[in-house]
């Protein structure tokens, strides 16, 4: 079998070329990817707890806190141990953070328009890529 023909490399490079589009689209705002991702968790529900977080967005906590205290660095978040629970750790939008929801508006349109599919075809495929994945998980 050769690369091109494979279904791990079809996956890999279309997630590198979908971090191409955001790039120019997020950099005017001091944002990663990863960045932007934390803040989409935190838009639809603020003071999220970091496994929170992690189980969202599917990461670590080990990759998931160094990308946090960038963000708490750059103002976009602030973490504070819980009260309850000192072991758990907050993680809420500064105003700064917030603010950013509006700017970034155009941002699902822009990529809307890079992927070349009508609407039915691009959820059919992300259902498709979702149901792989998990399957996957199942899998491994």
């Amino acid at each position: 079998m050769i690369l091109p023909d494979m279904i791990c490399f079809a996956l890999y490079s279309a997630n590198h070329a979908m971090q191409r589009v955001y790039q120019p689209l997020l950099a005017p705002l001091g944002l990663t990817y990863p960045q932007f991702l934390v803040l989409m968790v935190l838009w639809a529900e603020d003071g999220r707890t970091v496994g929170d977080l992690g189980r969202a967005l599917q990461l670590e906590s080990n990759t998931l806190t160094p990308l946090l205290k960038r963000m708490e660095a750059q103002g976009l978040v602030a973490r504070a141990r819980g009260i309850e629970d000192e072991r758990q750790v907050r993680v809420s939008l500064s105003d700064r953070g917030r603010a950013l929801q509006d700017e970034t508006a155009g941002i699902a349109a822009c990529i809307f328009d890079a992927c070349g599919l009508a609407m039915d075809e691009l959820i059919a495929l992300r259902d498709q890529i979702s149901g792989l994945r998990d399957r996957l998980r199942a899998a491994g």
